[in-house]
Parts: C-alpha cells; structure tokens; sequence
C-alpha cells in the first residue's frame, strides 16, 4: 500500500545577486529620505503620513515585485489608515465637555506607592529625584526615544506580518482594532486626566510634560514637530486605559508564542519601559497601565473566543462529510499569544511500499 506524505512547501531559491543589490539600493534611498524627513517635517506619528512611509519602504522591500503587488498593500491597509485617522479624531471630543476624573487616579497610585515614595504619586516622585530643567540626561534622550516607538512598532510589526503572511496580519488586526476600539469607548465613558493635566490645575504638585526634550540632545529641535502638535490636538483627557503602555504590551504578547522561552525577558522589557516613560514624563498614572494590561489580556481572550466560535459555526453550516479542507492538507491559522507552542523544526517523511 502507498503511503503519501503530506507535501512540504518548496524552500524559496535564495535571491539572486541583482535581486538583492536592488533591495539594498532601494532601502537605502528610503532610509535617507526617511531621516531628511524626520529632519525638516517632523516624526511620521499621523497615520496617513506613517501610511506612507510604510508603503514606500514595502515598495523598496519588495522592488522586483509588480505593481500589483504594492496596490495590494494599499488596498489591505486603507481601510486601517482610515480607522486610525477617525480614531485619532474621535479622540479630540471623547471629553465631551465633562469634568475628567482625576483626584481617584491620584489616590490610586498614593494608595499603592505612597507608602515608600513619601506619600507622592511615582510621577511628581520620579520628576523630583530625575528631572533636571537645566539640562537633559541619558534617561530624557531615552524616554523621547521609547515615547516615539509607540508610533512605530505596533505599525512595523504589522507590516511584517503583511508581508510574511497575511492570515496572521489579520489575527493581528482583528486583536488591535478590537483593543483600540475598547479604549476609545473608555474614553467616552470615563475620561480621565494625567499628571500634567492635574498639576496644571493645582491637585498636584509640579509636574512638567518632558516626553519630546530628548531630542534637543541632538540638536534635533525639529523632529519632534508633528509628534508635539498631535499632543496638542488630542484629547487632553484621555489618559485611562494607557493605550501607550497598552499597544507595547500587545506587540510582545502576539509574538510571545513563536519566540523561543529564553527570549521573553528581553521582549518583556519593552512595555516596562513604556511604564516608566510615560510615569516618568507625566502622561500617565500607574493605574492607568495597569488597566490598559488588562484591556490586552480582555482583548486577547474576546477576540480569541470569537475566533473559535465563528470556526465552528463555519463547520456547522459545512455539508456531512465534507473533507474537502483535509484533502487539500490545508492547515488551521496558527494560535497567537503566549499559549502558542513553540515552532517546531521542519522535517521530510519519505514514502515507501
């Protein structure tokens, strides 16, 4: 009897020599006029801009590709642009004229710190031993740098996944707009002030808004431009879920699950940096990140529910002895988050007699 083993994917030929000699040439160009950018406009924090800088740099990836292909890209990620955009809008009146929550915030972090930082909040403490404002440290330059990443990361690691597979791009999306959406929702329901916003009006003590000074450290006066603006037109009270501290959170986890144990230290560290950037540089209580961690775990558990259950009311509606979907050998989208095991290496069954 003849045995058959399932057909394993092909291994791509490596890039030939033009191939990637037109990769580096093109990614070069779109680093350099990335940074010149930076320079003069501003950091790409708008999503229609950050939209664009990415297509550019998927078009330079994949230069050898038609045009087609890098209309895909447009067509796969418009409707995301445009969803950010009415995001980012939606926030500026999620205030709604109501008086925001501040004093509970206040009281939330005395209550859990105030005992080993002198009855203050670990903003106004960490701002009185760290912040000096005649002169920028290591930590200001690293603070500005962790406070752009938020910008930077969840929409590069995205774009990632488009390229290397769009089922997971999808799992992706579907867990971030589900989280954002939560978010913006709280906002509405419950808008709540920072630390700058309280000192501002005399329930704290001073607190100075330091997330961008770092970059003067470079003489780079200007890069900050349109990251400084957007603080500007947001909504001022909108500070309870931290989706800043909530979107490092969620990148890490996604990607838990296909990273090997001993790494997870390392990735782990990333939103505990968002955590002391936006403490340190009064954007954010404590409290406030410690829901937006829950909105993640909430956002990985709901999303993850309703993937199963729209899977199996898929399999319902399938005819009696369908195995269409076991005859072509297709596989099931692989689990996101950190329950997801360990890849495991390739390896070839021959077949015999």
């Amino acid at each position: 009897m003849l045995v058959t083993a399932p057909a394993t994917p092909p291994t791509p030929p490596p890039a030939a020599p033009e191939g990637r000699h037109r990769r580096i040439v093109a990614m070069s160009i779109w680093t350099v006029a990335f940074v010149a950018g930076w320079l003069l406009i501003g950091l790409p924090t708008d999503p229609l801009y950050a939209f664009a800088w990415l297509w550019a740099a998927t078009i330079a990836w994949r230069s050898d590709r038609p045009w087609r292909t890098h209309l895909g890209f447009a067509r796969d990620w418009l409707p995301v642009v445009v969803l950010l955009a009415l995001y980012n809008l939606s926030r500026g009146f999620a205030d709604n004229g109501a008086t925001p929550h501040a004093y509970e915030l206040i009281a939330a972090d005395r209550w859990m710190f105030g005992w080993a930082m002198d009855g203050q909040v670990p903003t106004v403490w960490l701002q009185q031993h760290l912040y000096d404002p005649d002169g920028i440290h290591w930590w200001d330059v690293g603070v500005s740098w962790v406070y752009f990443s938020h910008f930077v990361v969840t929409l590069a690691a995205a774009v990632v996944l488009w390229l290397r597979s769009r089922p997971r791009w999808a799992a992706f999306m579907r867990r971030w707009g589900f989280l954002c959406a939560s978010g913006l929702v709280t906002y509405f329901v419950y808008p709540a002030a920072p630390p700058w916003w309280a000192a501002h009006y005399g329930m704290l003590e001073e607190v100075a808004r330091i997330s961008t000074r770092g970059w003067r450290e470079f003489g780079m006066h200007g890069a900050g431009n349109l990251l400084n603006a957007g603080q500007i037109a947001s909504n001022p009270v909108a500070a309870m879920p931290s989706l800043h501290t909530a979107w490092a959170l969620f990148v890490v986890v996604f990607f838990l699950g296909a990273t090997r144990r001993r790494w997870w230290p390392l990735l782990l560290c990333y939103p505990l940096a968002m955590t002391f950037t936006l403490v340190y540089a009064g954007e954010h209580y404590v409290i406030d990140v410690l829901v937006g961690w829950a909105y993640v775990g909430l956002t990985f558990l709901a999303v993850g529910l309703a993937e199963r259950w729209w899977a199996a009311r898929k399999a319902r509606r399938q005819p009696v002895g369908s195995v269409s979907e076991a005859m072509t050998g297709a596989d099931p989208e692989p689990p996101v988050g950190p329950e997801a095991p360990e890849p495991a290496p390739q390896r070839s069954v021959s077949a015999g007699r």
